[in-house]
């Protein structure tokens, strides 16, 4: 099944698979809503996922399809390779993450190693992934911390400042520095990350 919300890169992806006897494109999906009620529906065997879409993103998509019990394998298919894109996906549960310059032949075996469940990367996914295994992620100082715990509790920075005896400037450089560490671009990424790393838990407030 083929999730993307451009139909001329449907139709070309359903075009790399036409006339071969081992695949049948069961269906195609315009966004992730979509593809969830699709994959339900149809039972594929594998999933080719675009992660930017409207309505409902790759990312939630599976996870949906992993709360639904959906047993189809995911192969993420994309035009981006950030931390921010690579990781949530992988965390999702994607078995696999392709680039869209890959070409036809890496593209069919992809979709044949992911059905048997096997994980497939392209090289500077994998690359990257490797990176953050490898590189210890810049620790949150104690103060910075503090700081994103009275975000995650609802505290606007002026409330973070008159609760830690700090400038709002102050405050603004912690968030800042918390964002870069964190690799993310607003407040709610931060929270989000920092539950998922162990960072905050709900019993600290």
């Amino acid at each position: 099944m083929i999730a993307d919300d451009h139909p001329i890169v449907r139709d070309g992806i359903r075009g790399m698979f036409a006339g071969d006897p081992d695949f049948e494109v069961l269906g195609e999906a315009g966004d992730g809503a979509q593809a969830v009620e699709l994959a339900r529906a149809l039972n594929p065997d594998v999933i080719l996922m675009d992660l930017r879409m409207p309505r409902m993103d790759g990312v939630a998509a599976i996870k949906e399809l992993a709360r639904l019990g959906v047993a189809a394998r995911v192969l993420v298919l994309t035009t981006y390779d950030t931390d921010r894109d690579v990781l949530p996906a992988v965390e999702a549960g994607a078995t696999g993450y392709l680039l869209k310059d890959t070409g036809r032949d890496e593209l069919v075996r992809a979709v044949r190693t992911a059905a048997r469940g096997e994980a497939v990367l392209s090289p500077s996914v994998a690359t990257r992934l490797l990176g953050q295994v490898r590189a210890p992620a810049d620790p949150l100082s104690a103060r910075e911390l503090e700081v994103l715990q009275l975000i995650a509790d609802g505290a606007t920075n002026r409330e973070v400042a008159t609760r830690l005896f700090i400038s709002e400037a102050t405050v603004k450089s912690h968030v800042l520095h918390i964002y870069t560490k964190l690799g993310v671009n607003d407040r709610a990424a931060a929270v989000a990350v920092a539950f998922r790393r162990g960072l905050l838990t709900l019993e600290n407030g």
